[in-house]
């Protein structure tokens, strides 16, 4: 007995230890806005870092800038995660495509770009090759810059698991953005025990919640569109309609029950445009079906997951999540 209590106690020692010395699981939000062209909110891009991976979730605008914002070297990134291949999810990939291939200490990727995405992604890459054939051309006779490196490693993917290295596992979740946009994918990146959920865009969608129940982390998106603009701009209607709603996303979230939930890629539109999110409508709306913690997300903000999660402002100063 005294030998099993002794090995019991070793083995929640070692434990113990392996969480004390792991790695946190950061998370940054690079656009948390829309086709919109706001200042503060450029389109959706989100990076993960766990461990010696750097992976990036989308190509929105002004994803390189946010990137150098951060210092981090756009041929750094080790792979990256299309959610379905809408214009706003995209305009950035040609950007750091042929702007990390350059011979800078900001750029200089020597290998293939590694890319996921739904069916389609294989001949985006393909047909961007050909469109900038003539600048790859002058830039390998030029400035002798490794053709590895502007090479696509591109893949049409199916749901379920995508990525597997250095103990970072990407998983793909179809998601429903609406009948005419399939496949649209959620991911779900685990590493040493941790686990964050980015939703993607999609209605109102319960394998969302299954995946994200009792996650570290849950990044959702949000739709708000007044009625008055509806009525002088029908597509709106049919915009409305592929997203979410705070209510319903409140619903989500409560099912869910993550550690925190964070908004992100954030639909907010009026009839006169506004140059900023009204954080505390969003919220409002949100505490009529979940009460949990709760953050509206803002470009640059982070996250840094190890025994808790911990979110950070862009100045990197520490914020309290909204509780009601």
């Amino acid at each position: 007995m005294m030998r099993k209590a002794l090995l019991a106690a070793a083995v929640a020692l070692l434990a113990f230890a392996d969480a004390a010395f792991a790695d946190p699981l950061k998370v940054t939000l690079l656009g948390t806005g829309t086709p919109t062209p706001r200042v503060s909110n450029f389109s959706a891009a989100t990076l993960v870092e766990a461990g010696p991976e750097k992976l990036l979730f989308d190509f929105g605008r002004g994803s390189t800038m946010r990137l150098f914002q951060k210092q981090i070297p756009l041929g750094a990134l080790t792979a990256h995660f299309i959610t379905h291949l809408h214009s706003d999810h995209l305009v950035g990939l040609p950007d750091i495509w042929l702007s990390g291939w350059l011979g800078t200490p900001w750029a200089s990727r020597k290998a293939p770009m590694v890319v996921f995405g739904p069916k389609g992604t294989v001949a985006m890459t393909e047909n961007l090759t050909k469109a900038f054939a003539e600048d790859i051309r002058i830039r390998l006779d030029d400035e002798h810059l490794p053709p590895e490196g502007i090479a696509f490693d591109a893949h049409d993917i199916v749901a379920g698991p995508v990525y597997e290295k250095n103990g970072v596992k990407v998983t793909a979740i179809e998601v429903n953005h609406g009948e005419k946009i399939k496949p649209s994918f959620g991911y779900v990146v685990q590493y040493q025990g941790k686990r964050v959920v980015l939703s993607g865009d999609t209605k109102y969608d319960e394998r969302i919640a299954a995946a994200a129940k009792g996650a570290d982390l849950l990044i959702h998106e949000v739709c708000v569109i007044d009625p008055a603009l509806r009525e002088k701009f029908p597509s709106y209607k049919d915009i409305e309609a592929h997203h979410t709603s705070p209510e319903e996303a409140g619903k989500i979230f409560s099912e869910a029950s993550p550690k925190l939930v964070v908004y992100s890629h954030i639909v907010y539109a009026t009839v006169k445009p506004v140059p900023d999110v009204p954080e505390d409508l969003l919220v409002a709306r949100t505490r009529a079906t979940y009460d949990g913690p709760l953050l509206v997300g803002r470009d640059l903000m982070s996250f840094v997951i190890d025994d808790k999660v911990q979110a950070l402002d862009p100045k990197g100063e520490a914020l309290q999540p909204l509780v009601k």
